[in-house]
């Protein structure tokens, strides 16, 4: 007899439930069918097949439950990898984006490298330009000097004439004022008497004081005398025209005979002319400084 019970429990571990109902209805049935064909040892055959097909069964099932973890798995490595595309996108886009502004940073460079190189040739034009100025400023400059040495040697030339011609001049001024002073010569000792009460002792035509080897004054008019019972000099410088360095140097002299004679200096000076430049000179600097014109003194106004 059929244990159903017994192929039932062995089918439901394996299959389940549902499924081990369905195999040992099915198994009762044939075996009805077949008690009356089958003998015992194919009866017996046929149970060795169908626990070969449960046995089948089962490893199929384990099959499928390690196809079921691979699947899933699979699902998650899938996941993974949908996730690791994901971002494999967003850096694709970040990586499009750094190109697109690599690019814009390209065409701006490519556009300040044309600006530059453009730049550059204007610069190398006008450093051309300012190669051609500076030669012809070199050749200006040369022109300048040659003129210079030119002008150096012509003025060299003037300076000696002028020079040939002041000494001339000087000559001439010595010439002039040796003629003041031999034409007011006679008239002296009256003229220091009246103007300054002076007693004349020693009138001297043109008298040098020596300080030392080499050092002197030369005085116009040397006039030694006495005023109020003291030993004076009076001297007088004659110009044909005196002017204010005349003066200045006029009485510098006299500060130095003063100081090396140790006596009293009256001063005077004698012209042709006084500009008024030189009268006020006189009046404002040197209000001391007696001044005349040779005709007051030569024709006894003093």
């Amino acid at each position: 007899m059929l244990d159903t019970f017994s192929i039932y429990e062995e089918l439901s571990v394996s299959l389940g439930d549902a499924p081990a109902r369905a195999i040992t209805k099915t198994l009762a049935k044939m075996h009805d069918d077949l008690a009356n064909t089958v003998t015992k040892t194919e009866f017996n055959e046929l149970k060795s097949i169908v626990a070969e097909l449960a046995e089948a069964q089962k490893r199929t099932e384990v099959k499928m439950e390690e196809l079921a973890e691979a699947q899933r798995k699979t699902e998650e490595r899938v996941n993974e990898l949908a996730e690791a595309q994901k971002r494999t996108e967003v850096k694709m886009e970040e990586l499009a984006e750094a190109q697109r502004k690599t690019e814009e940073r390209l065409d701006a460079l490519t556009k300040r490298m044309d600006e530059l190189a453009e730049a550059q040739k204007k610069t190398e034009e006008r450093l051309n330009e300012l190669a051609e100025a500076q030669r012809k400023t070199e050749e200006r400059v040369n022109e300048l000097a040659e003129a210079q040495r030119k002008t150096e040697e012509t003025l060299t030339k003037l300076i000696k004439r002028v020079d040939n011609i002041e000494v001339q001049l000087g000559g001439l001024s010595m010439a002039v004022g040796y003629g003041i002073e031999d034409k007011l010569y006679p008239h002296i000792d009256r003229f220091v008497k009246k103007v300054f009460a002076v007693e004349p002792e020693n009138t001297i035509l043109r008298q040098n004081i020596e300080y030392d080897v080499d050092k002197f004054d030369e005085i116009n008019l040397y006039t030694e005398g006495i005023k109020d019972g003291e030993e004076v000099l009076v001297i007088g410088e004659c110009k044909a025209q005196p002017g204010k360095k005349d003066i200045d140097r006029f009485i510098k002299m006299c500060q130095r005979v003063e100081k090396f004679t140790g006596k009293k200096v009256l001063k005077y000076m004698v012209g042709y002319t006084f500009m008024p430049p030189v009268e006020r000179y006189l009046a404002h600097q040197y209000p001391e400084l007696k001044y005349f014109k040779t005709y007051e003194i030569e024709h006894g106004k003093y």
